[in-house]
């Protein structure tokens, strides 16, 4: 009998709070407490220049791997991760010109196996995830070999104007 492939979802957890490192760590706890979810790999932590809203101070983020049970889907994943960012304090601004605004917690879902999904509430692959160097470079990190859309992560992050020195990305 041959068991199938688990299914490996990519979460991007970002912080530019005064305790950002503590806030990544404690996502990952909380993850770790989620019913038939492991966490797999983590990436390193990268210090990144904010993107969009740059008057902020510089994120740390990181990607973690997650091995779902059977009984997970995307958008209750998902869910699961909104629950947890309102746990750790995060609250969402409705000013949009505070989209990517300073937070204590970022917790996103990146990939779900293979699924797509054009899901308004749950857009798979992440929408931006090809245009941010600050999930590529941690992605690639720990999966070294991923594809998004078909194509190899670091033939996106090779099409961005970007650049890594040590644990810091540059975009």
């Amino acid at each position: 009998m041959h068991s199938a492939t688990p299914i490996r979802a990519y979460v991007g957890l970002g912080s530019n709070a005064a305790n950002a490192d503590e806030m990544l760590a404690r996502a990952q706890r909380g993850i770790k407490q989620l019913d038939d979810i492991r966490l797999g790999a983590v990436s390193q932590i990268y210090a990144t220049q904010p993107q969009d809203y740059t008057d902020q101070p510089w994120f740390l983020n990181q990607v973690a791997e997650l091995l779902p049970g059977a009984s997970w889907r995307p958008l209750q994943l998902l869910e699961a991760l909104l629950a947890l960012e309102k746990t750790l304090g995060r609250e969402r601004s409705q000013d949009p010109a505070k989209r990517y605004g300073p937070r204590v917690i970022d917790a996103d879902l990146l990939l779900y196996g293979k699924e797509q999904s054009q899901n308004p509430r749950c857009l798979l692959p992440h929408p931006r995830l090809t245009l941010r160097a600050f999930v590529l470079v941690p992605l690639l990190d720990i999966a070294p070999q991923i594809r998004i859309g078909g194509i190899p992560a670091i033939r996106w992050l090779s099409r961005l104007s970007c650049k890594v020195e040590g644990n810091k990305i540059f975009q």
